[in-house]
């Protein structure tokens, strides 16, 4: 393990952290920048008012992890467990999700900005409140996704999409879906229309 470890006012850049545990560590104010981490634990960890800029994270493991005014820029999240964790008023920024596990977390009132999730679980995930410029979903599972109140800006698109259950689909207006999550959002805002079907 590096030198630096996660505590308030830290600044870390440069690193690379493998198979470590970083386990309910909880900090304020960190600057994490130009750093890798591979198979790291971050679960139920407690970060506060921090950037994360340019880095790398490896099928590391951010279970329960509790964030607030977070911000994360250009970083590439890839094989990793995001499931339960909260995202309260982040930011992301450049940043690229592939093949995570994210059911059940929450992002409620966090900005997105040219972000690419392919191939991820969704299932579950808060988006109320969220914005979206320039988001992309690419062959993802939103099965039971919440998206009420969610401010969808131009560039923000579903491909190959599983959209079944998703709360709050009115407020896509504007997003293009491609493939047969198309349906399944029509189900969707069917039902909150009030409209039935019967056989």
């Amino acid at each position: 393990m590096p030198d630096h470890d996660l505590e308030d006012d830290a600044t870390i850049k440069g690193k690379r952290y493998s198979g470590v545990s970083l386990a309910g560590r909880s900090a304020e104010a960190v600057d994490i920048e130009q750093c890798e981490f591979d198979g790291v634990r971050f679960t139920g960890m407690n970060l506060v008012r921090s950037v994360l800029a340019h880095n790398k994270f490896n099928t590391c493991d951010f279970a329960s992890v509790r964030t607030q005014d977070v911000s994360l820029i250009r970083t590439t999240v890839t094989g990793c467990r995001l499931t339960g964790s909260t995202w309260s008023n982040g930011s992301f920024r450049d940043v690229t999700f592939e093949g995570t596990r994210t059911e059940n977390a929450l992002f409620r009132y966090a900005k997105f900005r040219t972000v690419l999730f392919r191939e991820c679980n969704l299932s579950g995930a808060d988006f109320q409140f969220a914005e979206f410029r320039d988001v992309r979903f690419e062959k993802c599972d939103l099965t039971g996704a919440q998206v009420a109140n969610l401010v969808v800006q131009p560039g923000v698109s579903f491909d190959g999409c599983t959209l079944l259950d998703v709360g709050g689909a009115t407020y896509l207006k504007g997003a293009t879906v491609r493939g047969p999550g198309g349906m399944e959002l029509a189900l969707s805002l069917a039902r909150e229309a009030g409209i039935k079907f019967e056989d």
